[in-house]
């Protein structure tokens, strides 16, 4: 076995410097000590038993969301406007959404349109203004929907009505219990088509899973609550997604285009 070298003293004194440096001034004892282990010895000695432990408090659970979706389907059926539809939706209290928010954000839009767009969540622009797509994104699409001859024919909505806490994507369950506000403001507005941005009303509403590439430009249709009506649904890009993607907002313009022929009755492609 070969011997370890001799230490280096420049090493040594290099050390020895670099300690002086650092404001170590004399050394308490002749061998080493590893601190960080005896601290964590000192703390496990003062750690409670575990039967000492304090359960933790979680929060309330929110209302069962079949009961919630019941409760939104009888006050959303009472609604003969769309009015009346967002006014009811400002009094629901049956979503755990409500909770730290500061407003409800309903419909911008005629109540006669022609398409119904249909966004994922509020967002913080939103909630300040009270009506839905108000921010940058909003101003994107206004003028997006205008260049195509849509922007006074199109209702904005979106699939839950307040903003989720840290601006997060709401949850299938949260989406579930206001679902029937959105389908009876469908039903109330009777649109030829809706236009659904980012792969969150997609899921909500039609049930489709996937990236919103590879079901942007498609479309669906949409049944009613009552399986009445069925509605064609177009799938295409969020405006914030087009904001932090510029390059796809010809993507996105090809969908509006699309959506606008088919209103006009025009053969598509």
């Amino acid at each position: 076995m070969t011997p370890s070298p001799a230490p280096d003293p420049r090493a040594l004194e290099s050390l020895l410097a670099f300690w002086r440096d650092a404001g170590v001034a004399e050394l308490t004892d002749d061998q080493p000590h590893d601190r960080t282990l005896e601290a964590a010895e000192r703390l496990r000695a003062k750690a409670p038993p575990p039967d000492a432990v304090a359960p933790a408090v979680l929060p309330p659970a929110g209302p069962d969301v079949a009961e919630g979706a019941a409760r939104a389907r009888e006050a959303a059926l009472a609604c003969e406007s769309l009015d009346a539809l967002a006014a009811a939706i400002g009094a629901f209290d049956g979503s755990t959404l409500r909770r730290g928010s500061r407003a409800a954000v309903s419909f911008r839009g005629p109540p006669n349109a022609a398409v119904m767009v249909v966004g994922e969540a509020p967002g913080a622009d939103d909630e300040a203004a009270g009506r839905p797509f108000a921010g940058r994104a909003g101003a994107l699409l206004d003028r997006a929907l205008a260049a195509a001859g849509l922007g006074e024919r199109a209702l904005l909505t979106h699939t839950v009505f307040w903003r989720p806490a840290g601006d997060r994507a709401p949850t299938a369950d949260e989406q579930a219990v206001l679902e029937p506000f959105l389908d009876r403001a469908i039903g109330l507005v009777r649109p030829q088509a809706l236009l659904l941005l980012g792969a969150g009303p997609v899921r909500s509403l039609l049930r489709q899973e996937g990236g919103i590439l590879g079901l942007r430009g498609r479309w669906f249709e949409r049944a009613a609550d009552d399986g009445a009506s069925v509605t064609p649904a177009l799938a295409s890009l969020s405006p914030g997604f087009l904001l932090r993607q510029p390059r796809s907002k010809k993507l996105f313009w090809a969908d509006l285009l699309a959506l606008a022929a088919r209103l006009e009755g025009e053969p598509e492609g």
